[in-house]
């Protein structure tokens, strides 16, 4: 309520840089309260900052080289990213490492949780939206890895592609269709893999079984998934420069046959610079999914172009960052507020400047340009009996009040909310065994005491 009463008076996207953090980052994320963001560099160290505070306060040191990814449970994407309640941060990076951090631990660099080696350099990694123990994992081989540390299903399993009927001999080559994006969809039960080959392979994170292939028409090699927060309509950044979105249908569990979904999926979207054809580094929903920002891969400008969804994809703004060049870009979890690095590695966070505006505080007060004369009504001052007042009063509290119009708005649209019912095995099966990030921890803020601190 309040923030729908506060967005009447601010700008639903930011329009200019609020500050700039001098981080040496490739890649930044918010955190799920928004308060923190944390940077990855291309020397394989992750600071993590405080927004309250402009400055650092964690630094995760523990790789060898660049940084691929940094991961929050909260919101499945391609950079840096933090569990559900902020407590874990997950780095990958090329020296094959996915490391788990706690930000809870008292130790500088803090301790880590675990540590999961691969043989070849790592792309992407990622938590499952509802337990960071289990981890989504993208190699440079093109292999995609589910790897479970709970005790029960301890392991590393591999989303394997099924046949194609129309494959010669019935073998499968993978060099033919090697993933190139992995995602976790908001709820969990799902992995999106998009491929060389254009297609988007759905996989049930519980059984690790293909329960759909989605053809996407001319987009080429699928390079980035992006998904709205309800998960029921997702994003592609693909190799023909276009962004295009999707929504999606709702999935059957996997059955015995291990049949699956064979559709085309034709996008109601597509967003695209028509004058100077850039490519795309990254993009991001905002939080209520109505607006897209996508990071431009412009090679004289920093750009953050934003699309009004609400209003056939149309192109709100583009926000011009100066000559550094754009490499990232991440929406605030809550508020109109993005973050984008640069290829000189600062990160700008972009907000929306709004002038004071008396008539919100007082419902009668009108702002006017110039002086006017005002004329009294004769009842203004009246006093006003104190009885009637109270009467009034509890006229309008015995009024009824609508408590369930907008429910889909706020928690996604009907089938979502079915989907992730309480009793969906799919869902219980994640929160079997959970992890320790619970509400309540605190972060251990440690600096340097040249600093001052």
């Amino acid at each position: 309520m309040n923030r729908a009463v506060a967005n009447l008076f601010t700008s639903p996207y930011p329009t200019a840089i609020q500050t700039s953090l001098d981080s040496y980052a490739s890649i930044a994320r918010y955190d799920p309260s928004g308060r923190f963001i944390v940077a990855g560099r291309v020397d394989g160290i992750a600071i993590v900052w405080d927004l309250d505070t402009k400055g650092p306060v964690r630094t995760c040191e523990g790789h060898v080289k660049g940084i691929t990814s940094v991961e929050c449970v909260a919101i499945s994407s391609c950079g840096l990213l933090w569990s559900h309640n902020s407590r874990y941060v997950l780095t990958s990076s090329k020296d094959w490492n996915v490391i788990v951090w706690d930000l809870a631990s008292d130790s500088e660099p803090p301790r880590r949780r675990s540590t999961i080696r691969f043989d070849v350099p790592v792309v992407f990694a990622s938590f499952h939206p509802k337990n960071s123990k289990i981890i989504l994992v993208l190699l440079s081989s093109g292999e995609v890895y589910i790897v479970d540390q709970r005790k029960e299903y301890k392991g590393r399993y591999e989303l394997i592609e099924a046949l194609d009927e129309s494959d010669d001999e019935g073998q499968y080559n993978r060099s033919r269709s090697a993933p190139t994006a992995a995602r976790f969809d908001p709820s969990g039960k799902h992995v999106f893999v998009g491929t060389t080959l254009g297609t988007l392979l759905v996989f049930n994170t519980r059984t690790k079984t293909m329960i759909a292939r989605h053809k996407i028409a001319g987009a080429g090699i699928i390079r980035g998934l992006e998904f709205v927060a309800s998960g029921r309509r997702i994003v592609t950044n693909s190799s023909d420069r276009v962004l295009r979105q999707f929504n999606l249908p709702v999935y059957a569990p996997p059955n015995a046959d291990g049949e699956y979904i064979e559709q085309e999926l034709e996008p109601t979207h597509r967003f695209h610079d028509p004058i100077s054809k850039v490519s795309w580094h990254a993009m991001s929903y905002s939080p209520d999914g109505e607006w897209l920002a996508g990071g431009a891969a412009d090679d004289a400008a920093h750009k953050i172009y934003i699309w009004d969804l609400a209003r056939e994809g149309l192109l709100a703004s583009t926000l011009d960052g100066g000559r550094e060049l754009l490499t990232y870009v991440h929406w605030h979890p809550h508020k109109p507020s993005i973050a984008s690095v640069t290829n000189l590695g600062n990160i700008f966070i972009w907000h929306c400047p709004t002038d004071e505006r008396w008539g919100a505080f007082a419902g009668g007060f009108e702002e006017v340009d110039e002086n006017v004369e005002y004329e009294e009504r004769e009842d203004e001052f009246d006093i006003e009996d104190e009885a009637e007042i109270a009467r009034r009063k509890m006229l309008e509290e015995e009024e009824d009040v609508d408590i369930e119009s907008g429910v889909e708005e706020v928690n996604g649209t009907a089938d979502h909310t079915r989907q992730n019912g309480e009793n969906d095995e799919d869902i219980l099966w994640a929160l079997e065994e959970p992890d320790d990030d619970m509400k309540g921890w605190e972060l251990k803020v440690i600096m340097d005491e040249e600093d001052g601190v």
